[in-house]
Parts: C-alpha cells; structure tokens; sequence
C-alpha cells in the first residue's frame, strides 16, 4: 500500500473514533463551564445510538433518526437536570444511576426490536475532497460529520460572546455572586446541561448512522469519561477540549488501523489505550489546570 494510501487509512480512522467524542465534548465543556459535571454523558450517548437506529430503521428516513437521536440525549439531559439542579440530587449519584439505567434500558430495546442496517453515504464537497492524501479522509464523509464545523465556533461564540454565556460562566465560577445579580443559577446549569444533551445524543447518533451503521449492546463502552478527560486535558477551554477529543480519538483508532496497516499488536492493549490516557489526563492534569471554582458545588439560595 502506498504512503498516500497509509495515510488516508489512518485519517479516516481518526475521523471515525474522533467525531462522536468532539460532539460529546463540545456540549461537556458548556456543562461544565456551568458548575456540572456530567457523569451521565455516556447515558446521553448511548440513549442516541440506540434511538437514532431505531427510528431510522422505524420511518425509514436516516434525518428522522438523528433528530430521534438528538431528542433521547436532551431526555436524559431533562431527567439528570432537574434532579441535579431542581430537586437537589446528587448529580454524580443521578449520572451513574443514569448510565446504568440506560445500559439496561437500550439492552432491553433492542432484545424487543433489533433495528435493521442504516447508515449515511459519504458526501464529497467539491474540490476539496481532490486534495491528495487529506481530501478523500476529510472532505468525503457523511454530510452530518461537516455539522463539527459550524457547531464548534458557534458554541464558543455563545459561551464566549454571548450575556448567556457570561452568565453560565458565571455560575460556574461564583454561583452565590452571580444569583445576587438576579442570574437564576440552577435554570442556567439545566440549560447548559440541555445542550450537552442534545449534542451527546448527536454524537451518539452519528456513532450509529454514520460510522457503525447499526446497534450493538453497550457499543459507547462508557465513552462519556474519555469525554470528561478531553475537557479536563483541555483546561477547560473549548479548543483544548477539541485537542483532547481529537487526541483521544487518535489513540482509540489505532486499534483500528494498525491492524489493517498490517501492524501486529496486542488487541487488548489497543482496546484500552484511549481510556489508560484518560485516565492519565485525570491523574496528572485535574490539578494542574485551574477548573471552574464551583464545578460540581450544588447551589441553593441561601447556603453559602
């Protein structure tokens, strides 16, 4: 095989693996940068491969699928916000029981109704996608990949530029300060959180749709932490979360494509990379970057 060729294979690997987590991660940053840490990111995206199969299979239509798979992560979102942030749950005991209640309920699902094939044909942009070695790896993917593109800069857009933005800032760094100024904290917390929602459930939905093309049991195999350790590696900023996604998703691809290079490698080590860097990134890069001062800090009016 050719060195064009060498290349090629190993983008389109890391588009592949790297995708769903930029989407998952994008929506994580705005939650986080809000005060939550979103444990249930893998029940978000799990709920969206799931449910984006299912209704494509169901009405026959691949954009129904999305929007299906778009709305089970905002579900999931819905019930993890209003227990975290209205009924004052514990949002990490709320986001595991989610992932685990998921698992089981998308395993159940799919016993009761397996969905059929589906997936999105790749979309060249023209003259782009003629560009040696890169074009046919970046510029010929199905079309929702080409979303990244305008989703990324608008979410910065809106959390950087935007008085909604400054206030879930806000509430992620001084929630007591900020709901003095008549900011209502826990409304602006489920909002980011309804937003990380719909974005994990794309993720999932292009996981499904766009790169498996069916369901498997379990198939984000708990993912959403690799997502957490992006945005951690990222230092909480939008394009380091980018970096990391796309650092994670390097790493978990190799398990794909060295072996189709012809490379000989312990599976299970491949299999475990991108979560052994995760796990790296916790350890050695929670402290050493400056995180939102109340991240993860419920707030109630009148507690200090």
């Amino acid at each position: 095989m050719s060195v064009s060729g060498d290349t090629s294979i190993i983008i389109s690997g890391i588009i592949a693996e790297s995708a769903p987590l930029l989407f998952a991660a994008t929506g994580e940053y705005t939650a986080e940068r809000a005060g939550t840490m979103n444990i249930s990111i893998t029940a978000m995206m799990l709920a969206g491969t799931y449910s984006g199969i299912a209704f494509a299979t169901l009405a026959g239509n691949l954009v129904v699928g999305l929007v299906a798979g778009v709305a089970a992560g905002l579900l999931v979102a819905a019930i993890h916000a209003n227990f975290s942030h209205r009924l004052a749950a514990n949002t990490f005991v709320v986001g595991l029981t989610l992932d685990a209640l998921v698992l089981g309920v998308t395993d159940y699902f799919s016993t009761a109704f397996k969905p059929g094939a589906a997936k999105f044909t790749p979309v060249s942009v023209p003259l782009l996608s003629r560009i040696p070695a890169l074009g046919t790896s970046l510029f010929e993917q199905p079309w929702p990949l080409y979303l990244l593109f305008l989703i990324v800069p608008a979410v910065w857009w809106i959390v950087q530029r935007t008085t909604w933005g400054l206030e879930v800032r806000a509430c992620g760094e001084n929630p007591g300060a900020a709901d003095a100024t008549g900011i209502r904290v826990n409304v602006r917390r489920r909002q980011a959180l309804y937003l990380c929602g719909v974005l994990s459930g794309l993720g999932g939905a292009f996981l499904s749709l766009c790169i498996v093309g069916t369901f498997n049991f379990d198939m984000t195999a708990g993912v959403g932490f690799v997502v957490i350790a992006a945005v951690i590696f990222g230092g909480w900023t939008l394009r380091g979360a980018v970096l990391g996604a796309l650092l994670f998703g390097s790493m978990s691809a190799m398990g794909l494509v060295l072996p189709a290079l012809g490379a000989s490698v312990n599976p299970q080590l491949l299999l475990a990379l991108p979560y052994l860097a995760a796990l790296l990134a916790m350890v050695f890069l929670a402290k050493s970057h400056r995180a939102p001062r109340a991240l993860a800090q419920p707030f109630s009016r009148g507690v200090s």
